[in-house]
């Protein structure tokens, strides 16, 4: 008896242990090129050259680094495409995903199956198989090399947040649109003043994921808006008059990785809720 207990317990602490150590392993593994990064934003070009990666620079106010990338790297433009694309995209994004599951989880119709099975079928297959004809459609429309066209293309692209969704309609008893109905509402009153409401948590789950996908995305936005600057291609100018000043490039990598930190460490619990929330139901 006390052997199995003993056992037990050298098991469960070897768990844990190994537990802890992944744990920390993965931590130093996205810490250290952060950390590398930081450092390299703080120096001067000289300071760069002739010191090594982990070296601590001579002074932690030296910003003249982020201002000259903040100021010549474009970032001021970057940041307010941006901020447009994300109201616009995940505004479209809410609207045409909560629609679409409330038909699929709502009504019975004929394809029901076949329209479910397309949209898992869309996950399964590579964006970029799919470039060649997404281009053609964007430039025959005459939206290439336009603001609308990413957000067209990111309104469109995103069946993850149907079944985000779908998944969370799934917990919406249909016994409320029934009294609606017995009340005179109708399917838009029951949608509008019923179920949106309702889908409040996979609204902020699906406008804090997709933003930040949206946030980070370099392909769309260097294939589609080659002539403006969003803020994941605004780094790429740097490649040109900046190539060899990487502690300006430094700079502004920081730069465009801080909103995106802020945002998940404010967020992260209705990250983390609203994704369990959703696999559950």
């Amino acid at each position: 008896m006390s052997t199995a207990l003993s056992r037990s317990r050298v098991g469960s602490a070897a768990s844990t242990t190994v537990k802890y150590v992944s744990l920390v392993v993965a931590v130093v593994i996205t810490l250290v090129p952060l950390s590398v990064l930081v450092l390299a934003s703080f120096k001067t070009s000289t300071e760069f050259g002739q010191t090594g990666p982990f070296d601590l620079p001579a002074s932690w106010f030296n910003f003249d680094n982020y201002v000259e990338a903040f100021q010549k790297g474009g970032m001021v433009e970057g940041f307010i495409n941006t901020s447009i694309i994300l109201l616009f995209s995940l505004a479209g994004t809410i609207v045409i995903g909560t629609m679409a599951a409330y038909a699929i989880d709502r009504f019975n119709f004929r394809g029901k199956p076949l329209i479910v099975g397309l949209f898992l079928v869309a996950t399964l297959i590579p964006g970029v198989t799919s470039q060649v004809a997404t281009f053609q459609i964007i430039n025959g429309l005459g939206l290439y090399n336009s603001m609308a066209a990413l957000i067209l293309l990111f309104m469109g692209t995103d069946i993850i947040s149907i079944y985000i969704f779908i998944q969370f309609m799934q917990s919406i008893p249909t016994s409320l649109d029934e009294a609606a109905m017995i009340d005179g509402a109708n399917r838009w009153t029951i949608y509008w003043r019923v179920i949106l409401p309702l889908l409040r948590p996979a609204i902020a789950t699906v406008v804090i994921v997709k933003g930040i996908a949206i946030y980070n995305e370099f392909y769309l936005p260097f294939l589609y808006w080659p002539s403006q600057g969003t803020i994941s291609t605004s780094l790429f100018r740097f490649k040109g008059p900046f190539g060899a000043h990487w502690e300006i490039i430094a700079a502004g990598t920081v730069l465009v990785i801080i909103p995106t930190l802020i945002a998940f460490v404010f967020l992260q619990r209705f990250i983390y809720r609203g994704l369990v929330q959703g696999a559950v139901k």
